[in-house]
């Protein structure tokens, strides 16, 4: 499997270039980028990670948050859906094969299966474009009270019937309510891209890599059990001091994680 790291968590104390450079030098074979707001910007960055020797592994929409493709307020759906497809240009343009995209949010005020509803909505009218594009929307699963077991994931990815739709697995991010290698053999051939991070359980925090209570050797093993050999991307804060010593450290926790 490949080593990646998205470039949101980089230090920003340093200069864009010498981040690359780093990860470079620390192992990794490719950089996620965030979709920026202007398309430029986003092919500036990654005509600089080609140049020290990275490949794009993949690209984050950004815009999912603040204007959700599940949103029951019409006007906030269409900017969401419009932030996905700026998303999936983007993505065709820098080469990255895979948008992460947060399929949807859940609160007090919109109904899970509005959400649902919603959602597959959004999606079914995105997947054309993503098609043309030649790029996957991966469906990531994030603390956003949608989506909460695998079972629900694989079969919400199976319904958009696409096979431009499909799952960016997190191996950190369900440990608060179940296991990853559980969600990796259900999941199993929908898996397009990998996130790594670690959790504690007991304290119900995120925390360093190799720190806490993700039991990576039995991810991997759940990951080669159903064929996955694509990217594993590194999504951790950073240290707030020595910069270039906390790429150097993921990188090598990161290999320990591969070798596992």
């Amino acid at each position: 499997m490949k080593k990646g790291i998205y470039f949101g968590t980089l230090p920003t104390s340093l200069p864009e270039e010498r981040r690359l450079e780093l990860v470079k030098e620390a192992g990794f074979d490719g950089v996620e980028l965030p979709q920026s707001p202007e398309a430029r910007t986003t092919e500036k960055l990654a005509e600089m990670a080609r140049n020290v020797g990275l490949e794009i592994s993949s690209m984050m929409c950004t815009t999912n948050w603040p204007s959700p493709i599940s949103s029951p307020d019409e006007s906030v759906r269409m900017e969401g859906v419009a932030g996905v497809k700026a998303g999936l240009e983007q993505a065709q343009a820098v080469g990255a094969e895979v948008l992460l995209v947060v399929p949807g949010l859940v609160n007090e005020d919109v109904r899970y299966s509005a959400a649902y509803e919603i959602a597959q909505r959004s999606l079914r009218e995105l997947a054309p474009v993503a098609e043309s594009a030649g790029v996957v929307m991966g469906i990531e699963n994030v603390w956003n009270k949608f989506l909460l077991s695998p079972l629900e994931m694989r079969d919400f990815i199976d319904s958009i019937e696409s096979p431009y739709v499909q799952a960016y697995l997190d191996v950190g991010n369900m440990l608060i309510w179940g296991y990853p290698h559980h969600w990796v053999e259900i999941l199993a051939e929908r898996i397009k891209k990998v996130h790594v991070k670690d959790f504690e359980t007991n304290t119900r925090t995120f925390v360093g890599l190799l720190a806490g209570s993700v039991d990576f050797p039995r991810v991997m093993n759940a990951l080669r059990g159903v064929g996955y050999d694509d990217y594993l991307t590194a999504e951790v804060s950073s240290y707030p001091q020595y910069p270039e010593q906390w790429i150097r450290d993921i990188g090598g926790q990161m290999e320990a994680i591969v070798r596992s």
